[in-house]
């Protein structure tokens, strides 16, 4: 930069260039911007929040309350009011000192608030401070909102958090230091490239815009993602079915199988070496099949939740035993996987099939009798809007379900992640875990009707039983040993839940392990790694707070824990089994084609 005769900044030649060919790329980008906003991919209008009766009916029991209650309201008001003015009025006086400081108490501590600057500017200070006042407002309003149904006051908090999130100043370029200091150290190559990362995923996905968490070029799968040897030994239209190399001379007898949620990829439970779930239990002596679903196109609309458990579970059971000339295998399911897996096992039960020697569930649900911070997802104009989305494309596409789970946690899976991407124009790091989550799959029209309608909503599974395939399934028909692990801080399957609906299962010999973490880090927890700990407790018979109260923490993973339970139920040790030494011939290496592929829509 150099300075002129009338003391102005004039920018230098090398700055002028820098500006000049930004300029130039904002053009070029916001041509690209409107090209794919004219031409984005419409979902149903249901799917875009909840409908207007919502806010209807809130405002209509606000008005009862005033009439019944004037005190209350007059309360609130009177609060927010006297916080806001006695917070502007602070701010004044220091400014009438002549101090251009902050005020003295910077308000609670928030990782969305770490700059420094938000604590000592007098404007970030200022500008958080009322933030926290109007979000607290806002929370107290709703909190004391009475003669609302409590689903339609759960459904309100929802989005009345998802308000708050979205207002942040962290939120907005003109309120984000960080945003703001890396643009002026960047002469704003920082904004540009922000830009090119916004209009990046808006391409990827048509217009939705869906945040990219994951730097998708870090990783190839098999060479340094879902990398344990082993080879497709089955496929069929809705599965391959990988069985893993050895890595011991000896196996225990009796082989294991593992049904991973088909929302997502497999290879959760295969990222690297140091956190394979896959290769620890090879690792233990156990032969390992995994199934690696299929990712559903337009062609699936009339594939359903029969068709998973025939051609999916059955299947993958009998081609297992015909590989290893086993008679009984261990079976286990995560997630939505555990919750078809159980229905597999009534269904088993009623045709005598004895064919499973013992079950292990990861986080699932069967008993849907509170929906927690799901309801909003389960209330009729939201599945209403998903049965006209199927309808229309075939398949419930990913990115409705990642955008879902995503706002359960907004501000570290949407905001937090959209700052650094487009306001600050970093490339999102390469991190294994987030790659797997953007790595989505879509579900068959007729199978997302049925489980959304008939498990979550009518909860038939833990109550009058499920129809499919000329059966009533039941969870009493849950009777194979069984072992559980539901993870402590999960907001997608509630530890609460998953053990209201394992006190339901028939089986008599259960085991119950709360880890600590959530849904997928507490699960994806090595020994290795000593981070988190697990609660056990044998009695069953109590409600899940006295459980959790009575039960005895063990530090460290519970995996050794469950190792040692599918150990007994594993039998002899038996020389190892090589993938191909049966009469199944080898389709491919680990970990197969059907993972490759991207879901679309």
């Amino acid at each position: 930069m150099t300075t002129g005769t009338d003391n102005d900044i004039i920018p230098s030649g090398e700055a002028l260039e820098v500006m000049t060919e930004n300029l130039k790329k904002v053009e070029e980008l916001s041509e690209r911007l409107q090209r794919v906003l004219t031409n984005r991919q419409t979902h149903n209008a249901a799917l875009d929040g909840p409908d207007q009766q919502l806010f209807g009916r809130a405002a209509q029991a606000y008005v009862t309350e005033a009439i019944h209650n004037p005190s209350k309201i007059f309360e609130h008001q009177m609060s927010f009011w006297s916080d806001t003015m006695k917070h502007f009025m602070q701010a004044q006086q220091e400014l009438a000192k002549g101090k251009l400081t902050a005020l003295e108490d910077p308000g609670p501590k928030d990782r969305r608030f770490s700059n420094p600057l938000w604590d000592q500017h007098p404007y970030f200070n200022y500008i958080k401070k009322q933030y926290l006042i109007n979000a607290e407002a806002l929370n107290n309003a709703v909190k004391d909102v009475g003669d609302l149904d409590p689903v339609e006051k759960n459904r309100l908090t929802y989005f009345a958090n998802q308000i708050v999130d979205m207002m942040s100043p962290t939120n907005f370029l003109a309120t984000n230091p960080d945003a703001l200091e890396k643009a002026l150290e960047t002469e704003g190559q920082s904004l540009v490239q922000g830009l090119e990362n916004l209009i990046r995923d808006l391409e990827a996905n048509k217009g939705e815009l869906v945040v990219k968490l994951a730097d998708e070029n870090a990783f190839e799968l098999g060479r340094n993602i879902a990398t344990s040897p082993g080879k497709v030994v089955f496929r069929n239209k809705m599965m391959e079915l990988i069985q893993y190399t050895p890595s011991t001379e000896e196996v225990h007898k009796t082989p294991l199988v593992i049904f991973p949620p088909w929302i997502n990829k497999f290879y959760i439970l295969d990222l690297k070496a140091q956190n394979s779930l896959v290769k620890w239990l090879v690792d233990e002596g156990h032969t390992v099949f995994m199934v690696s679903w299929v990712n559903p196109d337009p062609t699936y609309r009339d594939i359903g939740m029969e068709d998973y458990i025939e051609d999916g579970y059955l299947t993958t059971i009998s081609e297992v035993k015909k590989i290893t000339k086993e008679k009984q295998v261990n079976a286990v399911g995560y997630c939505i996987a555990g919750t078809t897996l159980c229905l597999t096992l009534s269904l088993m039960k009623q045709l005598g099939d004895k064919s499973v020697k013992s079950a292990t569930l990861f986080t699932a649900l069967t008993d849907f009798s509170d929906q927690g911070e799901f309801t909003p997802f389960l209330t009729n104009d939201f599945i209403d809007g998903i049965e006209l989305e199927v309808e229309e494309k075939g398949v419930l596409p990913s990115v409705i379900m990642a955008r879902t789970f995503s706002f359960l946690r907004s501000n570290d899976l949407i905001y937090g992640p959209a700052i650094k991407s487009y306001m600050m124009g970093e490339t999102p790091p390469a991190f294994d875990l987030l790659y797997w989550n953007g790595d989505g799959a879509n579900l068959p029209a007729k199978m997302a009707i049925q489980y959304l309608r008939g498990l979550c909503q009518r909860n038939e599974l833990a109550q009058e039983g499920f129809e499919l395939l000329g059966h009533r399934l039941s969870l009493e028909d849950v009777d194979v040993p069984l072992c559980a692990v539901a993870c402590e801080t999960d907001h997608i399957a509630a530890w609460k839940d998953s053990y209201r609906g394992v006190q339901k299962m028939g089986a008599k010999n259960k085991t119950f392990i709360v880890t600590q973490s959530g849904h997928i880090a507490g699960i994806v927890n090595p020994p290795t790694r000593n981070k988190y700990g697990h609660y056990t407790n044998s009695d069953l018979s109590l409600e899940h707070s006295d459980w959790l109260e009575q039960a005895d923490f063990t530090a460290g993973s519970w995996w050794p824990r469950w190792g040692d339970w599918l150990q007994k139920r594993s039998g002899k040790m038996i020389p190892a089994r090589i993938p191909g030494d049966s009469s199944n011939k080898i389709l491919c290496d680990a970990p197969g084609t059907y993972v490759e592929k991207k879901a679309t829509l």
